[in-house]
């Protein structure tokens, strides 16, 4: 009986007769093995197994490999392209290829350049049977520029005021790493408030004094060529408000535009991204980074909600404070709208960021080699998704497939070849290619056409070991073309197998689930195909499993006596097994206490450290097995606690074997005090050069009593030693006795060297002298040389004394020297020293940089743009380029007056600037000039260049005069910068009810030459709000309000006076002024006459009368005065018509109310003044009251 086994692993079934297993195969992937004997003969299409990375950055500092390594019979051949034409190896020196490799090698480490070859390559790799091609490696070198050079300004703002600082680093390949550390190159402190953006920029939702400082660095690490750039420090210093308007009116930078404005509690605003909604698009497979930073106070915090989602569990993580989103592994159903809100105790804001995931190509099924012998069918598939979906094309031997030469066994169907009875012509490497606008892939996949009788390529008479009861697998590697049956036979009478205890793979392994002791014996594996036949033999042995037949047992001994543990084994009589102790998981302490027999483990004098899990591990071939036990130790008595200290001075120092550069130092440790000294710590002092001053000289175990030293020449040595267990350290031994060495020519150079010029005509050189300790010997002085760097002259040199400067006058101008300063006492010189580039002193620039030309950008902006100096011309290292602009005079002729010359320096090498802060419609008149280490060149000749008109400011003042019961007549002063010429006033107003309610708003123009306006037909008795713009012809300009009320109504207002002057009235205030006069006097009499009032009564009932305070519910009187009477009057909170208002109003103490000796009374007691009421910035602002003051409401206030 047989059975057909299909690619999965199926059970064979069986009978008495012999069974015959055959293996069918889809015929869609076998891979050829790579067997050394069968690719004796066997002939194979190339196929790429090793190439350098589609986006292959290299370093330019080593030489470039590019490789490219293929397997094939007969061994490929290789040929590249570059930029997509031949590229010919033979005839670049500097290019060759590795013997059996496609794999170039560049050297550049000797002479050329990386940028040279820079570019697209492509390797291919070929055979008789075709050509299988690499994908396109992009070949870049990586870069690392320097930051340009800038002067940065520093920041000054308000306590409270938010700030970015940016970072803007040099564009690098790959992008560089960004972080901000300070001089001290200590990581600045980043939090909810501070954070770093994913710009590299650092913001600040809001400033504190301790964010002051002047070290703010922005760094740029680039990890390819592992080198890090600087930016400039960045000062920033936060003041109060005063302290800023005070800096800001004496220091303020042209280039720094800030404002003092009141540091206030605010809402979030985000800093980024800016506006309500933002798009991003990520790709397939990335981390989608997402990130809002927002500014306020108090510090916002963030929140992070998907809309008409959620957020996927596993892949999301917050970074930098939960300023950043990061979602791994994105796929489209990721896009979406995602939402930050920036939320503090003021309110929030809401940002919402659209994403939209798309795709490179990704495989879904990539095409796999064919092997098919001459007839049979096949199909090659090459199935790719992705967003947008790519495009299927195809190759074969490198060449699009619709100009390759054509084969009548394929038909192509979209991104399926079908193969129909393919001869061995149809032999050939398919390429498939899936691209989108976001990549490519491409797959090498070959059809390799073969009449190849079955070859079984596992060693015959292979030997297997299985211990009883576990899987034993034989293997039966094959090939052959077509592909083979495999069948399986048991001993040499071919005994049948069982199909409930075997099993056979698609790799012609059988499988023996669980084999037995009856398991062993010879099999047989047969291998059959049209071509023929193949068998090979191998043996299966059966062994006992190894086992633990005596455990060691938990064990509990006093300390100082012996433990055995026993660990007995039966194993297979065939195998040996090794037994090994191990404690607590690990190798048994290298102890001669501890001893190992043939069965037992022996421990004696234990100590409490012995204690822990012995464990019996025993080890064949083919299986081990292991046992533990627990041993616990415990003290026989109880014993007092030591008193732990550290140790005492170590003592009896004594140098011996004194030699010109070393000496050993022998000491007598003192008491450890109850705890181990772990180490000895050396120290030495120099009386001859820093007397009392002790250095580290060495540290060495704390069982050692001896150091080999080693000594510097010309110091005089005096040693002392330190112990230390793990308590601390002990005091200083006493010092040893001294050891002077002898001296010798210096061993090292001065560094810092530095060549720069004081003037035009000479070289200052500069260096770091060498301390007392590193000049090796007495007499110490320098060799100073130079000579000029382009020129053919001799080194000149000077020997001067233990200085660090030298000048070598009568220099020419700004010239390149090479300088070095070399060390000698009196014992002879330092090695050579390193050679330094510098340059004579400076000169002023020749030349002002020419064509100069000036682009109006706006009203307040204009862009300059200018050549540059040539190199010569300006004798000296270029700063930078400075402009001087000032304003000529004002367009509108309105408002002459001289304004002083602004300056702004631009730095580095950079041809053009911004002029912010111009004013609109104005002439002005600027000039350029090249700035060196020296100073400013010649000025440019002056350009004269216009601004156009702007919007106005507000007009300057606004009153209300001549107030009637319908009308109002309006005053003001024009704008004082008007910002062009004026076309027409804009004035709006609207009543305000008694609840502060606005009414409809008018809106009236008025001519530009007026500066009066009378309104009429009002409400009598009613507030009005007005709100007045100057326009130009760029629109209107801010506006200025103010509130006036009509007057009362005449008949109303005499009503209120006749009850106010009516007779029986006046008699009333009479009758009551009266009485209380009266009620005055009888209290005086009663008073003189030593009689008691109640007030009298109270000062008796007390000690001390005079600290005694008034109750709030006694009615009496006495001397005591009521707070109440002595409150000042408040400030009032109408607003006469006729005031002015000024541009900056405060709420003004009473004195300026008139209550101090100008202050007066009417006659019905309304107090007179000029109340000012505030100056209203929006029209939807509240008021204040709007009823007019009423007599009558003053009299009943002053009764």
């Amino acid at each position: 009986m047989q059975l057909k086994i299909m690619p999965k692993k199926k059970r064979l079934s069986g009978s008495r007769a012999p069974l015959m297993l055959f293996l069918c195969q889809m015929i869609s992937a076998l891979e050829v093995p790579l067997d050394p004997k069968l690719l004796e003969d066997l002939v194979q299409p190339p196929t790429i197994t090793q190439q350098s990375p589609k986006d292959y950055i290299i370093d330019p500092r080593e030489n470039i490999v590019i490789q490219c390594e293929a397997k094939g019979k007969p061994p490929p051949s290789f040929s590249w392209t570059r930029n997509g034409t031949h590229f010919d190896i033979d005839k670049d020196p500097l290019v060759t290829m590795k013997t059996g490799s496609g794999t170039l090698v560049i050297n550049i480490m000797s002479e050329g350049k990386a940028e040279t070859y820079e570019g697209v390559y492509q390797c291919t790799a070929r055979n008789e049977r075709g050509a299988a091609i690499s994908n396109n490696i992009v070949v870049r070198p990586s870069r690392s520029p320097l930051w340009t050079k800038e002067k940065l300004e520093p920041i000054i703002l308000q306590n409270g005021q938010s700030l970015v600082l940016p970072c803007r680093p040099p564009i690098g390949l790959p992008p560089a790493i960004i972080f901000w550390m300070d001089n001290s190159f200590q990581r600045l402190p980043q939090n909810e408030r501070v954070s770093q953006g994913l710009n590299g920029d650092l913001y600040f939702s809001n400033v504190l004094p301790e964010d002051t400082r002047e070290d703010y660095i922005c760094y740029a690490r680039f990890n390819h060529t592992q080198t890090i750039q600087q930016k400039q420090p960045i000062s920033v210093k936060v003041i109060s408000v005063d302290e800023l308007n005070d800096t800001i009116a004496a220091n303020l930078s042209d280039t720094e535009f800030y404002g003092a404005k009141a540091s206030r509690e605010r809402p979030p605003t985000l800093l980024t991204p800016e506006g309500n909604t933002s798009h991003k698009e990520e790709l397939r497979g990335n981390t989608l980074s997402l990130e809002c930073i927002a500014e306020g106070l108090p510090t916002p915090i963030i929140y992070w909600i998907k809309e008409d989602g959620t957020l996927p569990i596993n892949r999301t993580f917050y970074q930098n404070f939960k300023k950043t989103l990061q979602i791994t592994q994105v796929s489209e159903a990721d896009s979406g709208n995602y939402q930050c809100i920036a939320k503090n105790v003021l309110g929030a804001i809401h940002h919402t960021i659209s994403v939209t995931v798309k795709a490179a190509p990704y495989w879904i099924m990539a095409p796999q080699n064919l092997v098919l012998s001459p007839g049979e069918d096949g199909t090659l598939i090459c199935r790719a998704n992705g967003n947008p979906k790519p495009r299927i094309s195809w190759l074969t031997n490198g060449v699009p497939i619709e100009i390759a030469p054509d084969d009548p066994s394929r038909k192509i169907d979209g991104d399926t070849i079908i193969f129909s009875h393919v001869q061995e012509r149809s032999s050939a490497v398919y390429q498939c290619n899936a691209s989108n606008e976001y990549g490519y892939l491409l797959a090498n996949a070959f059809v390799n056409v073969l009449a190849e009788p079955p070859r079984i390529l596992t060693p015959a008479n292979t030997l297997y070991q299985v211990i009883a009861n576990r899987p034993a697998l034989l293997d039966c590697a094959f090939f052959g073309s077509p592909l083979p049956t495999i069948e399986w036979f048991k001993g040499a009478k071919g005994s049948a197998l069982h199909e409930d205890i075997y099993v056979l793979h698609e790799n012609g392994t059988l499988e023996i689930p669980v084999a037995q002791k009856d398991s062993t014996g010879t099999y047989t594996c047969v291998a059959r195909n049209k071509l023929g036949m193949a068998k090979n033999e191998v043996h299966l042995e059966i062994k006992d499993p190894t086992r633990i037949i005596k455990q060691p047992e938990y064990a509990v001994v006093q300390r100082g006596s012996t433990v055995s543990f026993e660990c007995k084994v039966k194993h297979d009589h065939t195998l040996i097994p090794t037994v090994t102790w191990l404690k607590d998981n690990s190798e048994l302490p290298s102890d001669e206490r501890f001893t190992v027999d043939k069965d037992h483990l022996v421990v004696a004098d234990v100590s409490d450290e012995d204690g822990g899990t012995y464990t019996c591990v025993a080890n064949t071939t083919l299986d081990h097995v292991s046992a533990s036990a627990e041993l616990s130790v415990v003290a026989p008595t109880p014993t007092p606690a030591p008193i732990y200290d550290v140790p005492d001075p170590p003592f009896d120092l004594e140098l011996t074997n004194q030699m010109d550069k070393s000496v050993q130092l022998s000491w007598t440790p003192g008491d450890d005090n109850s705890s181990p000294i772990t180490k000895f710590i050396i120290e030495y002092e120099d009386a001859m050069h820093e007397a009392g001053l002790w250095h580290h000289q060495a540290e060495v175990s704390g069982t050692q009593t001896t150091a080999q030293l080693k000594l510097s020449p010309y110091v005089n040595y005096s040693f002392r030693v330190m112990a230390v267990n793990s308590i601390g350290r002990s005091l200083p031994s006493e010092a040893s006795e001294q050891y002077l060495t002898k001296a010798t020519e210096p061993d090292t150079n001065p560094t810092a060297v530095e060549g720069l010029g004081s003037e035009p005509d000479n070289l200052v050189i500069t260096w770091k002298p060498l301390n007392g300790f590193e000049s090796n010997g007495p007499g110490l002085q320098y060799k100073v040389s130079w000579r000029q760097k382009d020129g053919d002259d001799e080194w000149t040199s000077v020997v001067v004394a233990n200085v660090s400067k030298y000048i070598v006058s009568g220099t020419p101008t700004f010239v390149p020297y090479l300088i070095k300063v070399q060390a000698l006492n009196d014992m002879g010189f330092a090695p050579e020293p390193a050679v330094v580039m510098g340059h004579s002193g400076e000169d002023l620039p020749m030349v002002a940089p020419g064509n100069v030309r000036v682009n109006v950008v706006n009203s307040t902006l204009a862009e300059v743009h200018w050549d540059p100096v040539p190199l010569k011309s300006i004798r000296g290292h270029l700063q930078g380029y400075r402009i001087y602009y000032w304003k000529a005079q004002s367009s509108s002729k309105r408002n002459r007056r001289h304004i002083e010359k602004k300056i702004l320096t631009y730095q580095g090498s950079k041809t053009h600037g911004m002029l912010p802060g111009l004013e609109p419609f104005s002439h002005y008149a600027l000039n350029v000039r090249v700035v060196n280490g020296k100073g400013e060149g010649p000025a440019s000749p002056d350009r004269v260049f216009s601004t156009p008109e702007g919007v106005p400011s507000a007009p300057s003042s606004l009153k209300i005069i001549e107030p009637t019961r319908d009308s109002l007549t309006l005053e003001w002063d024009p704008p004082s910068h008007p910002n062009g010429i004026l076309t027409e006033y804009s004035l709006k107003y609207q009543p305000i009810n008694s609840t502060h309610e606005l009414g409809p708003l008018v809106d009236l123009k008025i001519p530009a030459n007026k500066t009066r306006w009378t309104l009429k037909n009002l409400n009598f008795s009613t507030r009005y709000k007005f709100y007045l713009y100057a326009q130009t012809s760029a629109g209107s300009g801010s506006q200025i309000t103010e509130e006036a009320i009509t007057t009362v109504d005449e008949a109303m207002a005499s009503r209120q006076v006749d009850i106010a002057t009516q007779g029986w009235f006046i008699g009333l205030m009479c009758a009551v002024a009266l009485l209380i006069l009266i009620l005055l006097i009888v209290c005086f009499i009663r008073r003189n006459k030593g009689g008691k009032y109640p007030v009298k009564e109270k000062e008796d009932a007390h000690a001390d009368p005079e600290i005694q305070p008034m109750k709030e519910d006694d009615g009496t009187f006495g001397e005591y005065s009521d707070a109440e009477d002595h409150k000042p009057l408040k400030k009032g909170s109408r607003t006469p018509s006729d005031r002015t208002v000024k541009k900056e109003d405060s709420d003004d103490s009473l004195v300026d109310y008139g209550e101090g000796v100008n202050g007066q009374f009417n006659e019905d007691g309304s107090f007179i003044g000029q109340y000012s009421g505030k100056k209203e910035k929006e029209p939807a602002e509240g008021n204040e009251s709007s009823e007019a003051p009423s007599p009558v409401n003053a009299m009943n206030s002053f009764v």
